[in-house]
């Protein structure tokens, strides 16, 4: 599998949020495309990934508008 260009090893079946928690990652402050679509977060714990499964993680960044 490849996590932003990184390939990672899949030692077993996960969903996508059980990878998410093993990686640390805060749902609520990412978004995840998987294989090009985005994946809703209500469908984290039902998504399951495979080796063949290329995904794009993105955080949020907070900030403001420097006028």
């Amino acid at each position: 599998m490849k996590v932003n260009g990184e390939e990672k090893a899949l030692e077993k079946e996960l969903s996508l949020a059980e990878f998410l928690k093993q990686e640390n990652y805060i749902p609520e402050q990412i978004a995840v495309e998987r294989n090009g679509e985005i994946v809703p977060k209500a469908e984290y714990s039902t998504v399951m990934l495979d080796g063949e499964d290329v995904l794009e993680i993105v955080h949020f960044v907070g900030g403001g508008s420097s006028c």
